[in-house]
C-alpha cells in the first residue's frame, strides 16, 4: 500500500447509508467512534438518514438505501438478468448528486480519512458505492472500509444484472483503501474472491460502561407488555428478518410453556421492528407463533433506540430497558457477520440460547462461554438446559460472571485501541 500524498490523521469522516437506531453497523461505528474520540481524533458522518451529532454531520437522502428511487433501481437490478435501456443512466445520475455531497462533506469538514461503514461491501445502495469509489479513487483519499457483511454472504445478491457494479465498488480494489473485516471467513473469501488482504477486527463492547439496571423507569416495561411478574420473558434482540431464526425462539418458548418444570409461562418480545427485507418473513413468524400458541411481543410503539415518551401518552423504552428486564436472551441466528446481540447479552449478564452458525463456531465458541447451544433446531437438551438455568439462581449468576470476564478480556473496546492506530501507520502515519 502507498500513497502519493500524506498528511497527518486528525480529522475523521464516517460514511453509511444510515447512522440511526440500533442497527448493527450504526451500533458499531457508534464503538469505533467512542474510541476515536478517546485518543484525540475529530469524528464527522455523512449518511443518507442520521440521528447523530447534526453539528458534525451532512445529511443526504438518497444515500439512505431506503430511498424510494434507490430502493427502486435496487429492486430492478438484483430481480432482473438483463438491464434495461436507461437503467444505467439513472443510476448514474443519483451516483453524481451523491458523489457532489461526499466532496462537500470532504471539503467542509476538512476530512483527513475516510472510514466507509459495510457501504464498499453490502450493495444496498449501488450509486452510494460506486460514487465513494470514484472519490476515494480521484482524491487517493485514506481510507479504512469497515465491512460487516459482503453481497457473497446474501442469496438475493447472486443474481440480476450488477455484475460490473459488484466488481467496482462492492468492494473496490484500490491502493488507499485498507479493508477491516469482522470474522476470519470474511478475511479468507475476501482474499480467495477479489485478492484483497485484510484485517480482522472483531466487533467489540465496552465493557467498562454502567449499564442500563432495573430501575423506577422500567420498573413497568413488563406490564406495558403485557407480561406477568411470575411470567418468564424471553428477549430477541434483533431485526426481523428471515436468517435471525426466530421461529426457532417461538418453540423455544412453546417448549418451555410445554413443559411441567418451566417457571411461569413465557412470552418472546423480538426488539427490532424495522423490516428492511420486507414484510413477509413478519407474517410468517405471526402465523407461526399463533399455530405454536406463544405470544410473540412486536411492539415499536414501546421499544425504540431511547427512552421517551409515546405519541398517545405513557413511556418508551430503550433497548437497554429489555435487557435489564428480561429473563433470557435468544440468538438462534443462521447467520452473522459477527453478534452484536451476543455481547450485549454479555454485558447485561444474561443467560443466552446460541444457534451455532459459522462465525460464532469460528471465531467465538473457541473463547469458551457458557451457553446453550443449538446446531439449527431446537433440541429437548436445549430446553432443560434453559429450565435449569431459569430455575437455578447460582449456576445463571456463575454463567453470567464467567460470560462478562471473557467477553472483558477478549472483545472489549481495547482491541480497537490497539489495532486502530495500527491501522493509521499503515498510511504511512503515525498521528
Amino acid at each position: 500500500m502507498y500513497l502519493t500524498k500524506v498528511r497527518d490523521i486528525k480529522r475523521i469522516g464516517f460514511v453509511s447509508t444510515r447512522f440511526h437506531g440500533t442497527d448493527g453497523v450504526s451500533l458499531e461505528t457508534e464503538k469505533w467512534n467512542d474510541v476515536l474520540t478517546e485518543l484525540g481524533y475529530e469524528t464527522f458522518f455523512f449518511s443518507g438518514l442520521s440521528d447523530w451529532f447534526p453539528e458534525r454531520s451532512m445529511v443526504m437522502e438518497e444515500a439512505f438505501f431506503g430511498h424510494p428511487r434507490v430502493r427502486e433501481l435496487h429492486d430492478e437490478i438484483f430481480k432482473h438478468s438483463t438491464r434495461r435501456l436507461g437503467l444505467t443512466a439513472e443510476v448514474g445520475e443519483i451516483k453524481g448528486k451523491i458523489k457532489k455531497g461526499l466532496y462537500e462533506f470532504v471539503r467542509r469538514f476538512d476530512i483527513d480519512l475516510l472510514i466507509v461503514e459495510n457501504a464498499f461491501s453490502i450493495p444496498m445502495n449501488i450509486p452510494l458505492g460506486v460514487a465513494l469509489t470514484e472519490l476515494v479513487a480521484e482524491l487517493e483519499m485514506p481510507t479504512i472500509a469497515h465491512n460487516h457483511d459482503f453481497s457473497w454472504e446474501r442469496q438475493r445478491f447472486l443474481s440480476g444484472c450488477a455484475e460490473d457494479y459488484l466488481s467496482r465498488a462492492f468492494p473496490p480494489k484500490l491502493h488507499s483503501i485498507y479493508h477491516v473485516v469482522i470474522n476470519s471467513e470474511a478475511r479468507k473469501q475476501l482474499a480467495f474472491r477479489c485478492g484483497i488482504a485484510s484485517i480482522m477486527i472483531p466487533n467489540v463492547w465496552n465493557f467498562n460502561a454502567t449499564p442500563t439496571v432495573s430501575d423506577e423507569y422500567n420498573a413497568s416495561l413488563r406490564a406495558d407488555l403485557g407480561v406477568a411478574d411470575n411470567d418468564v420473558l424471553f428477549l430477541q434482540p434483533t431485526r426481523i428478518v428471515a436468517r435471525k431464526g426466530i421461529e426457532s425462539s417461538i418453540e423455544l418458548v412453546a417448549r418451555f410453556n410445554q413443559s411441567a418444570e418451566g417457571n411461569g409461562r413465557g412470552q418472546l418480545v423480538v426488539s427490532h421492528p424495522v423490516l428492511d427485507e420486507g414484510d413477509q418473513y413478519f407474517k410468517r413468524i405471526l402465523d407461526y407463533a399463533q399455530f405454536m400458541n406463544v405470544k410473540l411481543l412486536v411492539r415499536p410503539d414501546l421499544l425504540g433506540a431511547t427512552r421517551g415518551q409515546r405519541e398517545g401518552g405513557g413511556k418508551s423504552y430503550s433497548l437497554w430497558d429489555a435487557y435489564a428486564r428480561c429473563d433470557y436472551v435468544t440468538y438462534p441466528s443462521t447467520y452473522e457477520g459477527f453478534g452484536n446481540a451476543f455481547l450485549e447479552a454479555l454485558f447485561y449478564r444474561k443467560p443466552i440460547l446460541v444457534n451455532r452458525y459459522a462465525i460464532y463456531a469460528q471465531d467465538i465458541e473457541p473463547i469458551g462461554f457458557k451457553t446453550t447451544t443449538i446446531d439449527g433446531f431446537i433440541t429437548e437438551d436445549a430446553v432443560r438446559d434453559v429450565i435449569r438455568v431459569l430455575k437455578d439462581p447460582v449456576e445463571n449468576s456463575l454463567r453470567a460472571e464467567e460470560n462478562f470476564t471473557l467477553g472483558k478480556r477478549f472483545l472489549s473496546y481495547d482491541v480497537l485501541r490497539r489495532r486502530l492506530p495500527t491501522i493509521f501507520m499503515n498510511f504511512g502515519v503515525v498521528s
